[in-house]
Formats: C-alpha cells, structure tokens, sequence
C-alpha cells in the first residue's frame, strides 16, 4: 500500500530552498545568459521546482504543470522532445518477475537494453549479472565485472540480480523523507524530486538494487529515450538514488520491460502475479521457485527457477 508522507520535512525544504534559491539568483544575475541558453522559462521553473510538493500530496493539476515543466527541461538540456507521462496502475494487477537460471547464458541483453531505455548514466546499472560457480549461492565469490570473449564459461552459472520489490521493503521503512514507497501495483517508486540523496535506502537493501546517480544520462548512442514516466525513467538530477522501477513507462500500457524483450534466450518472465492464466502464475504454482534471502522476511516479488 502506498504511504502517504508527513508534513515535517524541514530539512528537505531547507535544501531544497537553498538549492533552488542559488538557481534563481544565478538566472536573475545574468538574465540574457540564461535566457538564452536555457530559455525564457528557466526562472519561473527554477521556482516552481523550488515549491513543487510531494508527489502523493500533488494535486492533478499541479501534477500536469510539473509533467510540462519536466519536458521543458529535457529539451532544454538535451534537445529531445519527451513526453513525461503519469500512467496510473491498473486494478487488479500486482507485477512479479521470474527468471530461469537455466536460460540465461550471461550476455548481459538485459543490462544494455535496461541503460537505453531508462536514460542511465554511463556508471549506473540497474541488473548486474553475477558470475556464480556451479551448485554455488556463495555471493562472496560472485564475479559481477566477468569479461570474457564468450560465455557461459566453464563451470559457471550466471545469476541476474536488480530491484526485488519487496512487498516489506527494508528501503521504504528507511527513507527519513519518505521519498520513497510501495504503489498498489507492487512497483516500489522514488520521488526523485523528494529525495535527499542520504543513501540510507543503499544501505537498508539487502540486494544492492538501488544505485546513488553520480552523473547524467550516457548519450553516446544517440539522445535520450523520449517515453518516459515521472516515477520512472525521466531525466533525474544528480544526487538522487534510484532503482529498477520494473520499466513503469512500458509495464503499466501493458507491454514488457525493456530487459524482458532484449532477453534472446527466453529467461525472464514478466507479468500480473493476480492473474491464473499468466505466464509467470503457471511458473510460481508449477515450478520449485526460490528467492534470494528469504530468511530476512522482506517478500520479494522476483522469483528464481531451474528447467529440472
């Protein structure tokens, strides 16, 4: 369920408000400069930025303003149009991911389909793909930087590993700005605007998913992706800590995750746990299906699986 956030967030405002104060004042100095480099709505975006709300407490209308204002900055600073959309979940749907072990080779599709899709930068990455020793859960020993000419190696299983969306996840419970939390869907969500960049989240994730963002987008293979979501793979500032969010922009307009399609050996399966006939229902009722510390009580909502 989703959590709705306090009122006391004094510090955060205070951040906030220093941040977006040395923007305006920057603009206001050089009004010409700025103007023309960033366009003629660079001071009253720097203070809507400035006051904008929580997202669960933003009015539908505030909502619309700050989608429009979200494009105007991408165009300004990377001269792509998006389209930053607010698609709600859909009733009846919880998403769940499994994969089979026994399918994936290790070529790491996923990895490069989920950089282009989410606008990641050059040193982030949302699936990392371990290097195990046959028979082995041993994370110790995992090798999650193999280069090899060709893969699988010998003696080697390969083990894909990202955001679980845990239905009790630790990273929620602390976030002390509650930036973050849990959607009816089961999708586990950052406000990016929200958040203050402590990294206390990082630290309460027993799977390493969420990833401090250090830089901006890599367009070395060209611009931005254009379809984006607010809580999903809009640009982000620098500073924030952000996840998988199960491609948000893709899943909830009923098509796959991006690392699902790229997937060329068939390995991962994606869909609505809620439903009996989907594919990924028939694997959790017939198939032995695992999940990473399970002991720790956080009821992760990614499965793992073998062929036998």
């Amino acid at each position: 369920m989703s959590r709705k956030p306090s009122d006391s967030h004094i510090d955060h405002y205070r951040r906030r408000f220093l941040k977006g104060l040395g923007g305006a004042v920057a603009a206001a100095a050089t009004p010409g400069t700025a103007r023309a480099a960033w366009g003629g709505n660079t001071l009253a975006d720097t203070f809507a930025d400035l006051f904008q709300d929580h997202y669960q407490r933003m009015t539908p209308e505030e909502i619309a303003d700050t989608l429009a204002r979200i494009e105007r900055k991408a165009k300004r600073r990377y001269g792509t149009n998006i389209t930053c959309k607010n698609t709600p979940p859909q009733d009846g749907v919880v998403y769940g991911y499994a994969l089979n072990i026994s399918k994936c080779r290790g070529y790491r599709e996923c990895v490069s389909a989920c950089m282009l899709e989410n606008n990641l930068s050059r040193d982030m990455r949302y699936i990392q793909v371990l290097e195990m020793d046959n028979g082995s859960l041993n994370f110790e020993k995992a090798d999650r930087y193999y280069d090899h000419r060709t893969v699988p190696a010998k003696g080697k299983y390969y083990l894909p590993i990202q955001c679980m969306h845990c239905d009790d996840a630790p990273c929620v419970k602390a976030c002390p700005v509650e930036a973050t939390w849990t959607e009816p869907d089961g999708i586990v969500v950052v406000d990016y605007d929200w958040c203050i960049g402590c990294r206390y989240c990082m630290i309460a994730c027993p799977y390493e998913a969420r990833h401090f963002n250090w830089g901006k987008p890599d367009l070395t293979a060209g611009e931005i992706n254009p379809d984006t979501h607010f809580l999903g793979n809009r640009p982000r500032p620098t500073g924030v800590v952000e996840k998988c969010h199960f491609c948000i922009q893709r899943t909830r307009e009923n098509r796959q995750p991006a690392c699902q399609e790229a997937c060329p050996t068939g390995a991962r399966i994606f869909g609505n746990i809620l439903d009996p006939n989907s594919e990924i229902r028939y694997v959790l009722e017939n198939k032995a299906v695992f999940r990473l510390k399970e002991d720790l009580g956080t009821e992760p909502k990614f499965w793992y699986f073998h062929d036998n």
